[in-house]
């Protein structure tokens, strides 16, 4: 399920014009003392490992090594903008009292992305990043319980600069504003380089976490030095748009998981389609069926008679999304019995247009078990 999970992300990043990197989840102490990660989060930081004369220091953010990515070399304006993302591991000095499952970890595999922009194009990115949310949230079923705009509290660990304040929070209300959401101001939530709008989600008792974010940063293109050059053939400093999609792998995964109980979308379940032969006689059929499955990509697998009755196979079964099962009658005409998840059963029809449209409907990561009038 989080492969899928991972896949599904990865291809609506790239088919968003994101270039995908990867990049280590070690870096140098300067480079964090360089964010401001060292003076504003070292707490929550491990501590650095010495190396020689150097010290390493296990990442905390991504995002400052994505910046010496877009720094290794030099831009033009008709590049911008560049997005770039990448699905990482990092690192969080954890208190075991504040761990919880899935929910919060100390090892995070992170789904996030850095687009270097104009100051212009700033805006129309974050809304994309929102609608790239939403169309996520869909696929998975996911219900927001709020946005939220996070801004600073007086007194807080945030960089001292008024001015780049005001102006991302503006852009980051206008986007919200326009975007037509409802969402609410809280303060005290924001990062320490800048604000953000965070979609919460909520479990079954009413806790929320963030799990996906979106934030106009116009600190750490300073601190990096980073530019591009513009059509004036002068250097201009970029914007640095953070977002992730669905935040950390592992909240997502728990939240599904809480969500669904196991009887998950047919795109993410593990196992998409079981095959239920009634008796051995059945079984070279079934073995067939799950062979031409798993070539078309679906997580197929049979469940014989070694396993008990056909009954007892189709209750422990019960959380695979399509059984398809295979008589005497099925396997003499080619066909398949197919019964869905929710009780609804099928009329007979070919293991080959059974495979295609449960493939289409995996391929269209629909919600629905069932859509007869989605193309195949």
């Amino acid at each position: 399920m989080r492969h899928a999970l991972e896949e599904y992300v990865r291809d609506a990043e790239r088919r968003a014009g994101y270039r995908h990197v990867y990049s280590p989840v070690l870096g140098k102490r300067e480079l964090y003392e360089i964010s401001g990660h060292w003076s504003h989060y070292s707490e929550d930081m491990y501590p650095p490992m010495d190396l020689g004369e150097e010290q390493v220091v296990l990442r905390p953010s991504l995002c400052p090594h994505h910046a010496l990515i877009y720094r290794s070399r030099s831009h033009s304006y008709r590049e911008l903008p560049l997005r770039m993302a990448e699905l990482g591991g990092m690192y969080r000095s954890e208190l075991s009292g504040v761990l919880g499952g899935l929910t919060r970890v100390r090892a995070i595999q992170l789904n996030d992305a850095h687009i270097f922009c104009t100051l212009d194009q700033a805006a129309d990115e974050a809304r994309a990043a929102l609608e790239l949310i939403r169309r996520a949230y869909d696929a998975l079923g996911i219900r927001p319980a709020r946005y939220r705009l996070s801004l600073p509290e007086a007194g807080g660990k945030y960089v001292a600069d008024p001015a780049m304040w005001q102006r991302a929070t503006a852009l980051l209300t206008d986007v919200l504003d326009e975007s037509g959401v409802a969402y609410e101001a809280a303060e005290g939530e924001a990062a320490f380089y800048g604000p953000k709008i965070d979609v919460q989600i909520a479990d079954g008792a009413g806790r929320e976490a963030t799990l996906s974010t979106v934030q106009i940063d116009f600190h750490q293109p300073e601190r990096f030095d980073l530019h591009y050059i513009g059509p004036d053939g002068a250097k201009h400093r970029p914007v640095m748009v953070h977002r992730s999609v669905i935040g950390s792998v592992e909240r997502a995964v728990a939240h599904l998981i809480e969500l669904y109980g196991g009887a998950f979308p047919a795109w993410l379940a593990p196992t998409q389609l079981v095959v239920l032969p009634v008796s051995e006689a059945e079984m070279p059929q079934a073995a067939e069926l799950v062979r031409r499955g798993v070539d078309r990509g679906l997580r197929a697998r049979v469940a014989g008679p070694e396993h008990g009755s056909l009954g007892a196979r189709i209750r422990a079964a019960r959380l695979v999304p399509y059984q398809a099962v295979i008589g005497a009658k099925e396997a003499a005409g080619d066909q398949v019995s197919l019964r869905l998840r929710d009780g609804r059963r099928l009329d007979a029809r070919s293991g080959t247009e059974a495979l295609i449209r449960i493939g289409a409907l995996v391929d269209a990561h629909n919600t629905d078990l069932w859509d007869a009038d989605i193309s195949v």
